[in-house]
């Protein structure tokens, strides 16, 4: 039995992928260089992983926001307390669900694409030829996908819960009769701009660098054949999933 196969070597596997993951972070950053081709890149692929995700992030909000408040208002209605769906929606979606959703969105269309285009890159040899042509495939490659996601994802965080609150206003509003003004008195009253809002927004930059960063890994470390490119591709979904969840308790705690 070889030690990667043995019960401590799968033990170990994640620490080394961890590790690796570290190391190539670190190179891609101390290669950084901002110049003006740098810059139009990364708005170049702001578009790609921001603009282009729009779509599924405004069905997906607006639906959440429909989904929340519905089993919201039929819970709190059984106490007498409808009139705090908005106030339990906004906080839901600051605090928690906007950045976590919207950055497990991001990872299913965007950073699954960006994988698989970094390992076909790597599969057709293109990142060979940029070295040969003393192209650092780094500054060409990683760093504007990696900046990328950092402004991409707290935007979309942004769309994602003006949605949501839309679906729950009609939701209250427009299907259970609320009154408007008591919908948007309440939510302005509890929700607090820097504890509940300024919280979230940090989560989302931390979630969109972490998604970015596993993306790009997983590309660049795809094995050169097909199925390495599809098996990279399938780690970048589960990698960022856990690691977003797990981040997100250990920011919660220490946020409250």
């Amino acid at each position: 039995m070889s030690a990667t196969s043995s019960p401590p070597g799968r033990l170990l596997n994640p620490l080394r992928q961890l590790g690796r993951a570290g190391l190539f972070l670190l190179t891609a950053f101390s290669r950084m260089r901002l110049t003006r081709f740098q810059a139009a890149e990364t708005l170049r692929q702001i578009y790609f992983s921001g603009v282009r995700s729009l779509v599924i992030i405004v069905t997906g909000g607006f639906f959440v926001g429909l989904v929340l408040t519905l089993q919201t208002y039929d819970t709190l209605s059984r106490f007498g307390a409808a009139e705090a769906v908005s106030t339990v929606l906004a906080l839901s979606l600051f605090r928690e669900l906007g950045p976590v959703l919207t950055t497990l969105l991001f990872a299913g269309r965007a950073g699954t694409s960006i994988t698989a285009e970094i390992g076909l890159m790597r599969a057709t040899e293109q990142l060979d030829a940029l070295d040969l042509m003393a192209i650092d495939p780094m500054e060409r490659i990683v760093q504007p996908r990696l900046l990328a996601g950092i402004v991409a994802v707290p935007a979309l965080v942004l769309i994602f819960n003006v949605c949501a609150i839309l679906g729950g206003v009609v939701f209250a509003v427009f299907m259970m009769g609320s009154d408007p003004i008591t919908f948007w008195s309440n939510m302005q009253a509890t929700v607090e701009l820097w504890r509940d809002f300024g919280h979230g927004m940090l989560k989302a930059v931390a979630f969109g660098f972490l998604a970015s960063w596993l993306a790009v890994y997983f590309g660049w470390t795809a094995r050169p054949t097909s199925e390495g490119v599809a098996l990279a591709t399938t780690q970048t979904v589960i990698a960022t999933a856990i690691s977003v969840l797990i981040l997100d308790f250990v920011l919660s705690a220490f946020m409250l």
